[in-house]
């Protein structure tokens, strides 16, 4: 219905923000990483989804396509809802959850608040092929989407009070650029180089 919208921003908070749009004001659920995406900004394009259900009409707001398509894919899923969806995408970069998708790895899905054994199966099993399919000649992004090593390096970076999502990103760039970089020190030096 709505491809996306323009605006003002006249609310926000890490789950919903408020665009106004033509002096229409536009409630929009959005994922953490589009709040962090908006950090500073007074207006936005946002990128689009109008979910209807029996008892309600709502509207999720999108930094990226990337993004959108991610959670229309989801959506898709049995049994994985809106909001189960964008905990994933708060909690996940969308190649995170792409790598985890195609490489069948079901406990790195699970990290995500509210996505259990049975919901990160089913998502593994609806979306493989079609993601898969996508990008056929393009490699899994994050080879150590679900290393130890990787994980350690997050936890030791927000410790120091690096924000979660853009600890992600300098680590997601580090393994682009070393993928054999797997000593967490490594992975910590690299990643705060990048972010200073």
């Amino acid at each position: 219905m709505y491809a996306y919208l323009k605006g003002l921003i006249t609310f926000r908070s890490a789950t919903h923000l408020t665009l106004e749009v033509g002096g229409v004001g536009y409630h929009l659920h959005i994922p953490l990483s589009t709040y962090t995406a908006l950090e500073g900004k007074d207006s936005a394009t946002l990128y689009t989804h109008f979910h209807i259900t029996e008892d309600a009409h709502a509207l999720y707001g999108f930094a990226t396509q990337t993004e959108r398509n991610m959670f229309t894919q989801l959506i898709s899923v049995t049994g994985v809802g809106p909001t189960s969806a964008l905990l994933l995408l708060s909690a996940m970069s969308v190649d995170e959850i792409r790598a985890a998708i195609i490489g069948e790895q079901a406990h790195v899905l699970q990290r995500a608040k509210g996505i259990g054994p049975k919901a990160s199966k089913q998502i593994i099993l609806d979306l493989k092929n079609k993601l898969a399919k996508e990008s056929p000649d393009g490699p899994v992004l994050l080879p150590l989407a679900d290393s130890t090593a990787r994980e350690e390096a997050l936890t030791a970076l927000m410790a120091l009070g690096i924000n979660r999502i853009a600890g992600q990103k300098a680590l997601n760039q580090v393994l682009k650029e070393q993928p054999d970089a797997t000593k967490v020190e490594d992975l910590i030096k690299a990643a705060l180089r990048l972010l200073h």
